[in-house]
């Protein structure tokens, strides 16, 4: 009786035979069977078997599965006309209670059609935040997984491929329940894959040997669910849920799973076209760099080196629980790396002859130099050219001059050459300039031109619209050479005015400054580059507590440095535990 409640009730099917009965003065029986069984009766305490002679009877239909019949036994020794009475109100019964039952059934379909739609939008009431709430592939992916496994779909198993935009080609993204070394990668290359993908419409296989296009590409599956993963463009990726049993899944599933696909696809859709973009950007200054970079040999390769060790600092810090209770976001590690490959771009605009200065004097203008020494030789024989030149050029090409050097530079300044009204000084003022100098080799209007390259970095920079994620970066760039004692440039700031991202710049641009062989200097060695780098500590230019760590942690963070300059993604799931470096 329970399967016939599903249809109509039975206290309505009693009242309507029992109006039937009184129609026709109680003079006969009527009842309803169902699949074969009489379930109700009324006008008498039984009713014969449907099939039996006498009884009068007209189908019902339930659905596609139940039937039954409305049975009327006319009393015996009916006439014809009395048959015929019975007949007339077996058909008005029957025609009633299907009438009742279609209706029931269109309302049920109708319920079932919105509570279908009720789970549809709360579904996507529930994944849409949690799917849509990264702009990396990866986590979109984690996000559908796990989404999966919330709604507690059959199958044990799961695998989600992905598209590569540049190929095409389909790879396993992410998968659960299958063994470790399992070469998931031959689903791939099966043919119910391929029509799946190519149809862009999701199938159910319940028995997978029976399915044509399954070559036991992955042995002892039975079943499986595959919807792809499409956006408006084009198939994303693939979802595959499976088990090793028959008979799993069915079309609710499908449904829901097409639901979740489909917010999936729209969020990698974004993920791939951010990470595009992302590429893009990185390769666009990444040739800026290089650009800058290779106006001077000995520094090529520096800003990317410096950006690679920055974000290492950071992750490092991070690890360790950030600085000063604060860790670093992965949009701050990309503002951060960006700071660090742009961060000498305003050397654009210094003069090549500033920027590239190997000697106090350039070798056209020490040949200048040596005619006038000759000349001075020639015309006065108390005058040992060849030696004072030799000593100028020691001069010349010196970090550190020592004092001597520097007095007889002097007073060769003071001696002229000529006689009469055409008397020439040996050394002209600009080249005294730059000779006594006491330590390198930029007089200090061409230190004031290096000087300005913070801040002509800012002014090339800020035309971009640099918003959101990246409103540090100018502000970054323009104080990586500031030190917390004030003594930097441009703006001479002080302590907590400095931003912590462009005092953690300013530790890895000396320490990679140090370690690399310029054209002034050679490489020095990390011991040599740590006690310079202390030593600025302790004079109050460098952060303490930012320098102490990076001193106490290089090792780990030049080697995780390697890895940010190969993958250039600031996920330390990307990169690699700091375990095993």
């Amino acid at each position: 009786m329970a399967p016939l409640k599903k249809f109509i009730r039975s206290s309505v099917l009693r009242k309507l035979l029992r109006k039937g009965a009184e129609l026709v003065g109680n003079k006969c029986s009527l009842a309803v069977s169902f699949e074969g069984e009489v379930v109700v009766v009324e006008g008498a305490d039984s009713f014969p078997a449907e099939d039996s002679e006498g009884v009068l009877s007209e189908p019902l239909l339930f659905d596609g599965v139940h039937s039954g019949r409305v049975l009327v036994l006319p009393p015996q020794g009916s006439g014809e006309a009395e048959v015929a009475e019975c007949r007339r109100i077996l058909s008005f019964i029957a025609f009633s209670i299907q009438e009742l039952v279609d209706m029931e059934q269109a309302r049920r379909s109708i319920a079932d059609e919105a509570l279908a739609k009720y789970r549809e939008l709360a579904l996507l009431h529930r994944s849409v935040p949690n799917i849509n709430t990264s702009l990396q592939v990866r986590s979109v992916v984690d996000a559908l997984i796990d989404e999966c496994r919330l709604e507690n779909y059959p199958g044990e198993l799961g695998m989600v491929y992905l598209r590569d935009p540049s190929t095409s080609r389909f790879r396993l993204a992410v998968q659960f329940g299958f063994p470790f070394g399992v070469g998931l990668n031959r689903m791939v290359d099966s043919a119910l894959f391929k029509d799946v993908a190519e149809k862009e419409h999701g199938e159910i296989v319940n028995d997978l040997d029976r399915d044509e296009r399954w070559n036991e590409e992955l042995p002892g599956l039975g079943a499986m669910v595959i919807i792809p993963v499409v956006s408006p463009n084009r198939c994303e990726g693939m979802l595959i849920l499976a088990s090793e049993n028959k008979g799993l899944f069915d079309a609710a599933h499908r449904l829901s799973l097409t639901t979740l696909a489909s917010v999936a696809g729209i969020s990698l859709s974004n993920a791939f076209n951010f990470e595009g973009v992302q590429k893009l950007m990185n390769a666009i200054l990444q040739a800026l760099a290089e650009a800058i970079d290779s106006r001077d040999p000995f520094t090529a390769g520096h800003s990317e080196r410096v950006a690679s060790l920055a974000v290492a600092l950071a992750l490092v810090l991070n690890e360790h629980g950030g600085f000063d209770g604060r860790t670093f976001s992965e949009e701050e590690l990309r503002e951060l790396y960006y700071s660090a490959i742009l961060h000498d771009v305003g050397k654009i605009g210094i003069r090549e002859e500033v920027l590239t200065k190997q000697t106090r004097l350039s070798a056209k203008h020490m040949d200048v130099v040596r005619a006038r020494f000759q000349l001075m030789g020639a015309a006065t024989e108390d005058f040992d050219w060849a030696s004072a030149f030799d000593r100028v050029s020691d001069v010349n090409k010196a970090m550190t001059p020592d004092v001597g050097a520097l007095e007889f530079v002097r007073e060769l300044g003071r001696r002229n050459l000529g006689r009469g009204e055409t008397v020439l000084p040996l050394l002209y003022d600009d080249e005294l300039d730059n000779l006594l100098l006491t330590y390198g080799n930029l007089t200090r209007d061409e230190r004031r031109e290096i000087e300005r390259h913070p801040a002509e970095s800012e002014r090339i920079l800020q035309h971009i619209p640099m918003q959101g994620a990246f409103s540090n970066l100018l502000s970054i760039i323009r104080q990586h050479h500031e030190r917390m004692d004030g003594s930097g440039y441009p703006d001479g700031l002080e302590g907590d005015e400095i931003l912590v991202q462009s005092r953690l710049m300013a530790i890895v641009d000396i320490y990679d400054a140090v370690t690399q062989e310029r054209h002034y200097k050679p490489a020095f060695t990390r011991s040599e580059a740590v006690k310079i780098l202390r030593l600025d500590m302790e004079e109050g230019k460098l952060d303490p507590d930012l320098t102490d760590f990076f001193l106490n942690n290089i090792e780990r963070i030049e080697a995780l440095s390697v890895r940010v300059k190969s993958s250039r993604v600031f996920q330390l799931s990307d990169i690699g535990s700091l375990g095993d470096i």
